[in-house]
């Protein structure tokens, strides 16, 4: 039997393994249509930019989408949400297959099926991260987010190379019905799998109303805050590589497409090492200082791969860089799929992505810009440089946890009154604390984690008062939309470390704290 801390462990679970293989033939798919569309959208006559929006119909609706697709899936069963998702990208890549074998698909018709596909993913991405703590345990959750970006890697690597292979052998279309299959296999492995059904006493949000929670929680937790800078202090500058690589491979290396396909391939095999080292770097040295090692090592091979001009050394730089991609991102990843509670996961792991994914979108733009302006090499050893003063930045000033947070459900609070209805609002609560002159120092700064325990939960405002006339009452007030709202704050969204935080403020009270809840009057 695998250890628990082996790099594939992971993949000893039934549900996990089954869709990670499913995943891995459709991230080759994926990446093989990509060079399908973008050869077909040559061959129809297509202009430099309509080759470009190629790239940006897959990309934008991503970006538009990703953030209430989080909160789908969390008001809704995220099983049902990646079937839909992968429907609509299976019926993208169909139609694409059919109209371009009987000679029916126009640069237009192109691009709107790729959007569309556009779409499914964005449906499907915050879902997909957002299952990962359901597929296995919560000690496996790094392992498995360094084996979902190996899955990514080695398929960026494949699919451009398969692509090429395919469009030789069989025109475009044959792109477009490995993708077809590929997402046939992933609709396969989700209808089989039975997820436990979600429990919602107070059934589900409104779309509108789960996005703005979702804001809120993002807003009130420092601590996964933290990781989206970071995502994007890395991700910002990291992108040059990614962008400028193919410059790279026909400049400096004079590289032609098999040359190319090889430092893609040499990524992909850095990003499989690293699946095996990290694991253990992080037991020994923990998260802030494997992710600084690997962010200098990924800015020296970036600076390597803008001034060799040697085959043999730009592989051994990419060997590094892929190491150092999936070391860096999996870390974070990893880290904010633990943070969070199963409520608001798949929408707070949205913004996750818009950071990953608008990081690498604005960074390919300025990176390409200073390459055209400036230097090739110059593009390269800039970003170098900023990552590595980033990265000590970071770890001094916005360090990771590394305490395992218990995010559970929990009931933190006493039941709240009866008698209004779920939508009476706004809702003022008020909390009569009476406090010793001794604790309030310890009192106020419990009371400002409090604070933001309950705007993670559904207050919209939140205040601390001291009475000017009894020094030792304080009051603290907060504010919700609606009496539904402060029900879920009470049933559904507490965790232990809510709890724990409560706990902590009511030790330092001398009595037992009064409670009022007041509806608007009007």
């Amino acid at each position: 039997m695998t250890a628990p801390s082996s790099a594939w462990a992971p993949l000893r679970r039934g549900a996990y393994r089954a869709l990670w293989l499913a995943q891995f033939a459709s991230n080759i798919g994926t990446w093989a249509q990509t060079v399908g569309a973008q050869w077909l959208m040559g061959d129809l006559g297509g202009t430099a930019l309509q080759v470009a929006l190629v790239q940006a119909a897959t990309t934008l609706p991503v970006f538009l989408l990703v953030v209430p697709s989080g909160a789908l899936g969390d008001i809704l069963d995220r099983r049902k949400v990646l079937l839909v998702g992968q429907a609509l990208m299976l019926v993208g890549a169909a139609g694409l297959m059919v109209l371009t074998a009987t000679d029916v698909t126009t640069p237009t018709i192109l691009l709107a099926l790729i959007a569309l596909m556009g779409v499914g993913q964005a449906a499907s991405m915050p879902s997909f991260q957002a299952i990962q703590p359901e597929l296995v345990p919560r000690e496996e959750i790094p392992q498995a987010a360094l084996l979902n970006g190996v899955n990514m890697n080695v398929g960026r690597a494949i699919g451009p190379a398969l692509g090429g292979v395919l469009i030789a052998a069989a025109g475009p279309e044959a792109t477009f019905a490995f993708n077809t299959v590929s997402f046939i296999g992933v609709l396969l492995v989700l209808g089989f799998w039975r997820r436990p059904s979600d429990e919602r006493p107070l059934g589900a949000e409104h779309v509108l109303t789960a996005v703005r929670s979702g804001a809120r929680y993002v807003r009130s937790s420092p601590l996964y805050a933290r990781v989206l800078v970071r995502c994007v202090l890395f991700v910002g500058f990291a992108s040059g590589l990614w962008a400028l690589l193919p410059a790279i491979a026909r400049g400096p290396l004079g590289l032609g497409a098999g040359g190319y396909g090889v430092l893609l391939g040499s990524v992909g095999a850095g990003a499989i090492g690293g699946a095996f080292v990290v694991p253990k770097l992080l037991r020994a040295l923990g998260k802030n200082t494997v992710i600084t090692g690997a962010t200098f090592a990924y800015a020296v091979a970036t600076a390597v791969a803008g001034f060799t001009g040697s085959l043999v050394v730009a592989v051994v730089a990419m060997l590094v860089a892929g190491a150092g991609w999936i070391a860096v991102l999996s870390t974070l990843n990893a880290t904010a799929q633990v943070l969070l509670p199963a409520w608001t996961r798949a929408r707070a792991l949205a913004y996750y992505q818009l950071m990953l994914m608008g990081g690498q979108a604005l960074g390919a733009v300025l990176w390409g810009t200073v390459a055209n302006v400036l230097d090739l090499g110059l593009a390269m050893a800039i970003p170098a440089v900023a990552m590595v003063l980033t990265a000590f930045y970071a770890m001094r000033k916005l360090p990771l946890t590394e305490r395992q947070l218990d995010v559970t459900p929990a009931a933190v609070w006493d039941e709240p009154p009866e008698g209004p209805e779920h939508t009476d609002g706004p809702v003022l609560v008020t909390v009569e604390w009476h406090v010793t002159e001794e604790d309030v120092p310890a009192f106020t700064e419990a009371m400002l984690k409090l604070g933001r325990s309950r705007r993670r939960t559904g207050a919209t405002m939140w205040g601390l008062f001291r009475d000017s006339e009894a020094p030792d009452v304080f009051l603290e007030t907060f504010v919700l939309a609606t009496w539904q709202e402060h029900l879920r704050q009470h049933h559904e969204r507490g965790t232990a470390v809510d709890l724990a935080v409560y706990t902590a403020a009511r030790s330092l009270a001398a009595e037992p704290p009064a409670v009022r809840h007041m509806v608007w009057a009007y």
